[in-house]
């Protein structure tokens, strides 16, 4: 075998024989290269313990026939090597470990058409509580269906709650959904979420690190979590209680100097307090809808026009300040004439008479027999009048 094939080798090795996110692996790997590390742990690495651990694994391991047991079931591996590799999941190497797990995958294992890169391309991470409230739930599947109508994978990791929720809002709007699981990607956990991992698989993308039939265990799912953090521009967290799975997927975020967000709930719910816990001591940010998680994720100028703080705009906002000032004298219900309207403004007759007529061209006031009133659009907004229809600034 090439050189490149031997260390591919190595990788499915480690693959099946490590613990997914085992921190001491990926120094190993990163230290000695794979197929060196594959050496190390059958004979120098007897005596200690990850050597120990691993060399009788090693030995009983059949790569080839769960290679091919993989490709029977619809799922491929891929490494660093490869094209596909996001060079986002690099950055793991760059932060400490986190309830001893950490590094860079030795490799994924992927189901589903997609290119790896391609699918986490400006992704956006929705993660939150698995008893998720009906509040929640609603939050996370309007946010994701919004974040996929404007071309943006969602990334979760297809547990009860908050989770489903952000997966099934992201496929209504027939957009990219990306499921990183805790167990192997031709499983599902829980079970009751075959069908959505089948279709997730089927239009977007499922992701583990674990090998093919890897059991989901507690460790694993700490390990998932800083791939959910590490594949994604940014993490929202929707609900989440003070001791929280989804914190952890948050922590990874931070650390990853990842976009942090969380989603406000009621100071009452146990399930945000989490969340707010975050946005008051963790700097995340506040977020209320996909447009604000755009306007935080996205580059400047490549925020659409209409969105993020754009959307609160009112038509009269985009006026000039000259504008805005005579139309603040104009009044409400009984007409003026434009030199009672330049009285109230402190303007020029002439400059007020041209402005009037720019204003009604463009629908903010109307006109009767010489006389100027506002056209009922924004009527919270309307200035007040005095008796005998004198404006009150």
């Amino acid at each position: 075998m090439s050189t490149s094939a031997d260390e591919r080798a190595a990788r499915l090795l480690l693959s099946i024989v490590g613990e997914p996110g085992d921190p001491r692996v990926a120094a190993l790997v990163d230290q000695v290269g794979p197929a060196d590390a594959v050496d190390f742990l059958q004979a120098r690495g007897r005596r200690g313990e990850l050597g120990a651990a691993l060399a009788q694994r090693i030995a009983a391991a059949r790569p080839e026939e769960t290679l091919a047991q993989a490709e029977r079931r619809g799922l491929r591996f891929v490494t660093p090597a490869d094209p596909e590799w996001p060079e986002a999941l690099g950055d793991l190497d760059q932060v400490p470990t986190l309830h001893e797990r950490g590094g860079t995958p030795v490799g994924l294992w992927l189901r589903g058409a997609l290119r790896l890169d391609e699918a986490v391309a400006g992704s956006v991470a929705i993660v939150g509580a698995r008893s998720a409230t009906t509040y929640g739930a609603a939050v996370a599947g309007s946010m994701a269906a919004d974040l996929a109508e404007a071309e943006v994978a969602v990334v979760s990791g297809a547990a009860f709650g908050i989770d489903q929720a952000a997966h099934r809002g992201a496929l209504a709007a027939r957009g990219t959904t990306v499921a990183v699981l805790a167990c192997g990607a031709d499983r599902a956990y829980p079970t009751a979420h075959q069908a959505l991992v089948g279709y997730i698989a089927e239009t977007g993308l499922v992701i583990s690190e674990a090998p093919p039939g890897g059991a989901p265990t507690r460790i694993r799912f700490l390990a998932r979590n800083r791939l959910i953090a590490a594949l994604a521009l940014g993490t929202v967290v929707v609900e989440a209680a003070v001791r929280s799975g989804a914190l952890n997927t948050a922590n990874w975020a931070d650390a990853l100097s990842r976009t942090l967000m969380g989603v406000p709930g009621p100071v009452t719910s146990a399930a945000s307090q989490g969340v707010h816990r975050l946005v008051r001591t963790r700097n995340a940010l506040l977020v209320t809808d996909a447009a604000d998680v755009l306007e935080a994720v996205r580059p400047v100028g490549r925020q659409p026009a209409g969105s993020g703080t754009d959307r609160f705009l009112r038509p009269r906002d985009a006026l000039t300040a000259l504008e805005q000032e005579v139309l603040d004298a104009v009044p409400v219900e009984r007409g003026a004439g434009a030199d009672r309207v330049a009285r109230a403004a402190g303007l020029p007759p002439e400059t007020v008479a041209r402005t009037l007529a720019d204003l009604h061209a463009a629908g903010f006031v109307e006109r009767s027999a010489d006389r100027w009133r506002l056209v009922r659009q924004e009527p919270f907004d309307a200035p007040a009048e005095k008796e005998g229809g004198e404006f009150v600034g």
